[in-house]
């Protein structure tokens, strides 16, 4: 009996070792791989979270761990997203209001994380870089699964710019960010509560009409984005308020609107509790520069 246990052993170590040369996987991308569960289960309880600093003091190391796990296993689509998300909403959410430089470093280092995603979706970088012909051709060849390297790369890329509007080269690139969003908006305008709705009602709305601005068709985006997540994102009417009802000049609107996002009860849509509150606190604080932006 004890030979017999001994020889399945053995014979169970060699298939597994001709499992791991054939899959082309070492033991730290398993291990890493493994840990996928575990990492969807710590994002959707930080999307949970409704303490602030808690968040705010928990994130960094999440984001460090992904990016552990990314040396491990560096092609890896799922992490490379999540890693994207998490440093776009770390810098959107916290660095922002206080620190420019460094939020622009951070929405950069997203950008980074969702490129490799999209390097995997079948874009190599001298593409999104290159021809604009080539590009639209490049673009009309990915399918759905593509639509969350696409979408972070171009939210966390818009970000970036958006912090160097005085750099000339900086806008020359904001095309190519549209391009990528309106393949999202192709594929799948749902992804994210109708986030690519948002840039869009960003888009054209954070400008004046000499400038490429359309309020019309920044109103009809945001008001898709609130239709297709039910009004549960609350960012969509702190973004409507900030960039097209600001822009103008509508301010009994722009009152009512973040009004109407700090009196939402807090914790009632559990999976949207931290973005929530998050964009309750930046409607607070547009409503206490109410006087100086109007």
């Amino acid at each position: 009996m004890p030979l017999c246990i001994h020889r399945r052993h053995a014979a169970f170590a060699g298939l597994a070792m001709v499992w791991l040369a054939l899959s082309g996987c070492s033991t730290s991308q398993l291990v890493a791989r493994a840990a996928a569960p575990l990492i969807d289960h710590g994002v959707a309880a930080m999307n949970r979270e409704t303490d602030l600093e808690l968040a705010r003091a928990s994130i960094p190391a999440n984001l460090k761990m992904i990016e552990a796990l990314l040396l491990a296993d560096p092609g890896n689509a799922s992490y490379r997203v999540q890693a994207a998300m998490g440093f776009y909403g770390y810098a959107l959410g916290f660095v922002e209001s206080t620190d420019r430089d460094r939020a622009a470093a951070l929405y950069w280092r997203a950008r980074d994380h969702a490129l490799a995603a999209l390097d995997r979706a079948g874009m190599v970088q001298a593409t999104l870089m290159g021809d604009a012909a080539e590009l639209e051709r490049a673009l009309a060849e990915l399918d759905a699964s593509a639509v969350p390297a696409l979408f972070w790369t171009a939210s966390a890329w818009g970000k970036w710019i958006e912090l160097q509007l005085d750099d000339p080269a900086r806008l020359a690139e904001l095309p190519r960010v549209e391009a990528l969003m309106r393949r999202v908006l192709a594929l799948d305008e749902t992804y994210y509560y109708g986030g690519v709705h948002v840039f869009f009602g960003v888009y054209y709305g954070g400008r004046a009409p000499m400038f490429g601005g359309d309020f019309a068709r920044a109103a009809r985006h945001f008001d898709r984005a609130a239709a297709l997540s039910q009004n549960r994102l609350k960012l969509v009417d702190v973004y409507r308020a900030r960039y097209l009802l600001w822009q103008m000049g509508e301010r009994e609107a722009f009152h009512a609107t973040l009004s109407r996002v700090l009196d939402a009860p807090a914790g009632s849509d559990p999976e949207l509790n931290l973005v929530n509150a998050l964009a309750r606190q930046q409607a607070a604080d547009l409503l206490a520069h109410e006087e100086d932006l109007f």
